[in-house]
């Protein structure tokens, strides 16, 4: 008897738990994270200087400081969502003109 209220509460939390976690971001988190991975690269192969590089680790950084704030009140809406990937696509062309430009380390 106590077995089988384990294995559904043990159930029950497994499905429930997806109903529970924060899906409003993950595209946003994962952008983020692409990001810095361009950034990163841009800088180990050189096509990144230093005051470029700098700048647009400010730019991501601001941006994780809106979506904090936005997330402050426990949820982040539709509009919010939107102005996220508004400031991404923006920081992505900047990453792209900063290394496609011919300032080389």
């Amino acid at each position: 008897m106590i077995g089988r209220a384990v294995v559904a509460a043990i159930l029950v939390m497994t499905f429930a738990a997806p109903v529970f976690a924060d899906p409003k971001s993950p595209g946003v988190d994962r952008r983020e994270h692409r990001q810095k991975q361009r950034i990163k690269q841009g800088v180990k192969s050189g096509e990144l200087t230093k005051e470029e590089t700098r700048s647009l680790k400010a730019e991501q950084r601001a941006i994780r400081a809106e979506e904090r704030q936005m997330k402050s009140d426990g949820s982040l809406t539709r509009e919010e969502r939107k102005e996220l990937h508004r400031d991404l696509n923006e920081s992505s062309r900047n990453i792209f003109q900063e290394k496609h430009d011919t300032q080389t380390r």
